[in-house]
């Protein structure tokens, strides 16, 4: 359970379908991917798993806070939300007995790869299962917080430095080796400071300049980034350089962006429930 940092307080935030997309659509889906946030940098694509950890990561140690024990999770959740966009998976449809969000199936759309190897792991593991799963069940099943011995097989193993060594052959973090007394680590500093900042400024000004006020007319990626970040516990790294004035406007919008009901919004969202469903399920958690 994460919350929102204020400065001086704290505010509480508090069977596989046999239907698949023939290639086009897959290739639409990535055009879409590509074409939705105009603002990205047009020489390097982040994945929002990258995004996330880039967030979590000290520029000059290269490692995440050592109390942090969210963003495992929260990576987890952002490889459901990246299949979705990428039109690789979706939740079965409503019916009656099956309303809410947390009931509903993760259902495979297409397993045509999608050149990350994360994803496409997840892809085999979601293709494999004899019965679906919730997206609560598959964010237990991908980070390994499961008492079922046989379905350990789903854990994503080493998520977080495989997810910094591709941001170092996207040449945005480097590699180094530190030493911490009784142990050596490999640590990832970030080498492109540039991307890191653009990535910053453009949740800052989604929530200040560029604001809103309306989740379904903000950019899906963009809201799905807000939504993984407070699920990971490093929103407070993007709106920490912000002025006292600015940081309490962005945080208050950012709660109340976060505050609202899933299923509420899920229901309006075409396209973006996988992001809702997520919120939920570390809404319960």
């Amino acid at each position: 359970m994460t919350t929102l940092t204020h400065r001086g307080r704290r505010a509480e935030l508090g069977r596989n379908s046999d239907k698949k997309p023939d290639s086009e659509e897959d290739a639409a889906a990535d055009r879409d991917l590509n074409d939705e946030d105009p603002d990205d940098s047009k020489d390097i694509r982040l994945t929002l798993m990258e995004e996330v950890l880039l967030l979590g990561l000290k520029d000059k140690e290269g490692y995440t806070s050592f109390w942090n024990d969210c963003i495992s999770s929260g990576l987890r959740g952002g490889i459901l939300i990246e299949l979705a966009l990428r039109g690789r998976i979706r939740l079965e449809p409503l019916s009656i007995r099956k309303k809410r969000l947390l009931e509903r199936k993760v259902l495979l759309k297409s397993d045509t790869p999608t050149g990350d190897v994360l994803l496409d792991e997840t892809l085999r593991h979601i293709k494999a299962t004899e019965s679906a799963e919730t997206v609560q069940t598959w964010i237990e099943l991908l980070t390994g917080e499961t008492w079922n011995p046989f379905k350990l097989q789903y854990q994503l193993r080493n998520v977080r430095e495989r997810i910094a060594k591709a941001l170092v052959e996207k040449g945005i973090l480097t590699t180094e080796k530190q030493n911490f007394l009784l142990f050596d680590m490999t640590t990832h500093p970030v080498s492109n400071a540039t991307e890191k900042q653009r990535l910053v400024k453009k949740l800052q000004e989604s929530m200040l300049e560029r604001w809103i006020n309306d989740p379904h007319r903000m950019d899906r990626r963009t809201l799905a980034l807000l939504v993984l970040a407070h699920s990971s516990d490093v929103l407070e790294n993007v709106f920490a350089s912000l002025a006292d004035d600015k940081y309490d406007v962005a945080m208050n919008r950012t709660k109340d962006l976060l505050d609202m009901d899933p299923e509420v919004e899920a229901a309006k969202a075409r396209g973006a429930e996988m992001i809702w469903a997520v919120l939920a399920a570390f809404n319960k958690s």
